[in-house]
């Protein structure tokens, strides 16, 4: 069973939380062409849906897996219509928890990657750590195994930091994840500007 850590978050057991327990396939919002949801000119799904409840959440009404409008195969071709432009990066998928929406999250993934194969990138941000991902439910694995990026970790109020690129607490990583399943531990992703 879930606890609720003295900081207001809620932490799951592992396998706990299961996306066909509680998607209802709704999403929060859809954004094309934005600039900050990760590099470049990216299209972003809010799904809808998340039990981590960190106090201090940005999106606060995603956590509801009710809100929002249903999923349809109407805005899935629209977002790889608008991904098809040459000056879009890739895909953002947010929430919401991505991994407990794997119905919308995953075949939205897949078909990416169908389409563009590795020319869009894909990312996600997650509550959970990459710890507790790789020893979870297959659809879960399943959709790590699209992405090229995931931040990772619950939002800590206290750690809060406005200077961090790409995550609001200091606890969150920015996870190369294909390096990271190759080697077998976490891989940094290395942001080409912070070289400059």
């Amino acid at each position: 069973m879930s606890t609720k850590l003295s900081n207001g978050i809620t932490v799951p057991k592992n396998k706990e939380w299961k996306s066909e327990d509680w998607t209802l396939n709704h999403v929060a919002d859809y954004k094309p062409y934005i600039m900050v949801d990760g590099p470049g000119v990216r299209c972003s799904l809010y799904v809808s849906g998340c039990k981590f409840l960190c106090p201090g959440c940005y999106n606060v009404a995603a956590q509801n897996f009710q809100y929002g409008t249903e999923y349809t195969q109407e805005l899935e071709d629209h977002i790889i219509s608008d991904l098809s432009h040459s000056y879009v990066q890739g895909l953002t998928l947010l929430g919401g928890e991505p991994f407990l929406n794997t119905d919308v999250t995953l075949k939205l993934a897949r078909r990416v990657r169908a389409k563009f194969g590795n020319t869009k990138d894909i990312w996600a941000w997650t509550g959970y750590t990459w710890d507790e991902l790789i020893t979870e439910t297959d659809d879960k694995l399943a959709l790590l195994n699209e992405l090229d990026v995931v931040v990772d970790g619950r939002f800590v109020q206290a750690l809060m930091d406005l200077t961090l690129r790409f995550r609001g607490s200091s606890n969150q990583r920015v996870i190369d994840v294909p390096a990271s399943l190759k080697q077998g531990e976490v891989v940094l992703w290395a942001d080409e500007y912070d070289e400059i």
